[in-house]
């Protein structure tokens, strides 16, 4: 699923394909800003991270989990 981050005073944002599931995002972003935890984490599908600064965070827009369909529709 996708994942975009906006990120304050910053003109671009961070998106990025992540394999967790968009229930287990919204959590730990929610425990991680009610916490007053300094940063979160995220892991991508190729195994990349990123750590965002929780005071910096603009908006978190979480992808649906379906799967792309391939092919024409009629």
């Amino acid at each position: 699923m996708e994942i975009r981050i906006g990120i304050a005073n910053t003109a671009r944002e961070l998106s990025f394909e992540s394999a967790e599931s968009a229930d287990s995002v919204k959590k730990s972003v929610t425990a991680a800003i009610e916490g007053g935890t300094a940063a979160v984490s995220f892991t991508d599908v190729k195994g990349n991270s990123y750590i965002v600064p929780t005071a910096g965070i603009a908006f978190i827009e979480v992808g649906t989990e379906e799967s792309r369909r391939v092919g024409f529709v009629l």
